[in-house]
């Protein structure tokens, strides 16, 4: 066999072992993510968490500059080597696979997070309407404890640097009570592509390959604890959105700070009064007449900051990621960021904030 048929074969059979993978999450559990990742995550913080930039912000940048300059020099002779360009295509896309997965996609084929927190998945509409009207005294508590006047939204006195610091309270506490959600050699990284990621629709990503948690610093910064916590959970090799989503809260709102807690609690009633605007808009506007002013005012904060970006772009964004996680065993594509409601209502049953 030529040489350059080799790794495009490559990504067949790496497609296969995946499709065969998908059916032994235990096995993943054990030997990748609580195994290999573990020594790769820890190797990959420890080097580049020390850097004070975004190594993979640059990686990126250098990878889309090179990629731009091939299909510019390649462009009159594209036709006449349609096939060796092509076969050159699939064997980076399959060395990019490879690490991708050996790296951290692999993650997408463990376990899942209500199994080994055994949280029921399933709630009825009355135990929603329970733990929102939790929610809602909760936050209104904590935004009167900071404001001192239920009508003043919350101004966040943090810089992005102090609050990646102070996380590590809250999943140091988290963790105290459950050992797979410790959290050391912290890499994160406020993202040199903050501009982009926001006309993309993003408050932060993960960077694979170098295993550095980015957020997005020109969103509102009462956002940002749970943004960032978020992130530092698929450090810790949870792939799924929602189970992220929902250990980003947990990691907030277990912080001694009520700042941070403000954010977790905020966040997460955000995400359950849309779920009751697409339930019930009758119970919506009875929710949302006992929040306090200065809740609403950040929650409009936060929609006046992304309406000023809203267009075509993080739409077709939107798009393509929730084709990309449906492809990585995430069924629920975009709406899996939102799903997280079901663990958070089932984790609080019969239990106080």
């Amino acid at each position: 066999m030529k040489r350059k048929y080799i790794l495009p074969l490559f990504l067949v059979i790496q497609i296969l072992f995946l499709k065969i993978i998908a059916f032994f999450p235990e096995l993943v559990e054990q030997f990748y993510s609580n195994g290999l990742y573990v020594f790769i995550s820890k190797i990959l913080r420890i080097t580049l968490g020390i850097i004070p930039f975004s190594v993979g912000d640059i990686m990126y940048g250098i990878v889309i500059f090179y990629i731009l300059k091939s299909i510019w020099n390649s462009r009159k002779t594209w036709k006449q080597e349609w096939k060796n360009n092509g076969l050159k295509v699939l064997s980076v896309l399959s060395v990019a696979y490879f690490l991708f997965h050996l790296l951290w996609a692999m993650n997408y084929y463990r376990q899942p997070l209500f199994e080994k927190m055994k949280i029921e998945r399933d709630y009825t509409d009355a135990d929603l309407l329970d733990f929102t009207k939790k929610l809602i005294a909760k936050t209104n508590e904590i935004q009167i404890q900071i404001t001192k006047n239920d009508s003043l939204k919350v101004v966040f006195p943090y810089s992005q640097e102090q609050v990646f610091e102070m996380n590590l309270n809250g999943y140091q506490t988290l963790s105290n009570q459950y050992a797979f959600f410790e959290y050391t050699n912290p890499s994160i990284k406020k993202s040199l592509f903050s501009l982009p990621l926001t006309y993309m629709g993003f408050g932060g990503y993960l960077n694979p390959f170098t295993n550095e948690a980015q957020v997005n610093y020109l969103m509102p910064m009462y956002n940002s604890p749970t943004t960032s916590c978020h992130e530092m959970a698929h450090q810790m090799g949870f792939a799924s959105e929602s189970e992220c989503n929902f250990i980003g809260f947990l990691a907030s709102v277990k912080n001694e700070n009520l700042y941070f807690q403000y954010s977790g609690y905020s966040t997460a009633l955000r995400y359950c009064l849309s779920n009751w605007f697409i339930r019930d808009e009758k119970i919506y506007d009875q929710l949302l007449k006992t929040i306090h002013p200065g809740i609403l005012k950040n929650y409009q904060e936060s929609e006046d900051f992304w309406r000023q970006y809203d267009t075509f772009i993080d739409k077709g964004f939107h798009a393509f990621y929730d084709n990309f996680l449906k492809m990585n065993q995430q069924k629920d594509g975009m709406e899996g960021y939102s799903k997280f409601v079901n663990l958070m209502v089932n984790y609080y049953k019969g239990k106080d904030f």
